[in-house]
């Protein structure tokens, strides 16, 4: 590629206007209004999508070859109710569809990753804040900040009973009054769990 092309392909990127960013709402919004327009959508429940899965797991020969039968016989056509056109059509619009949903998939598994990568520095960040506040509140011009750290360390405090609350059936809860060992660095440095900043799978 010459160095005229380069700079043409550099100028035509630099006069191309940026994308304007969605915010959640719109993003809401604008996908709200897609799912509007596609003909077939059909949750399921978990059972449901358990069972037409297995049901529908065949190989392309299979197909291919129920296909030959089908064209071959009116009676065989009228028995399923379907043309073997109509069958062929199905299997290519199936086609195309999976590549919605995949890509449907992958904006899923993005959006997904910036909202866990944006939670793990708010909790980082938040746990500075703690450590930072609670250093400065030792000091007399730290004042203003004690009933703040306070604040903090009780919902911490709240935050680790509801989390021994919740343990799994079988697992023990330490007993009242039971010391529970924690490394004081990572007490410090990691904030304690907070149901609000979950991500749903």
């Amino acid at each position: 590629m010459s160095r005229i092309q380069k700079k043409s392909r550099k100028q035509a990127a630099a006069d191309t206007p940026p994308v304007p960013m969605l915010t959640p709402e719109q993003f809401v919004e604008q996908l709200r209004a897609l799912r509007a327009q596609v003909a077939e959508v059909s949750p399921l429940t978990v059972e449901q999508r358990r069972i037409l899965r297995k049901q529908g797991t065949i190989s392309e020969t299979v197909v291919q070859a129920s296909i030959n039968v089908i064209s071959a016989s009116d009676t065989v056509t009228n028995a399923v109710g379907a043309p073997a056109e109509g069958v062929q059509a199905m299997i290519d619009e199936g086609n195309r569809w999976e590549i919605v949903e995949n890509e449907l998939k992958a904006t899923w598994k993005g959006v997904e990753g910036a909202n866990i990568i944006r939670r793990q520095k708010i909790a980082v960040i938040t746990a500075q804040a703690y450590i930072i506040g609670k250093q400065l509140a030792r000091v007399p011009e730290g004042a203003d900040l004690v009933p703040h750290v306070e604040e903090v360390r009780r919902q911490r405090n709240l935050a680790r009973r509801k989390k021994r609350a919740t343990q799994t059936p079988g697992t023990p809860a330490p007993a009242p009054g039971t010391p529970v060992p924690v490394n004081p660095q990572v007490a410090e440095t990691t904030p304690a769990a907070d149901t609000s900043m979950t991500v749903k799978a």
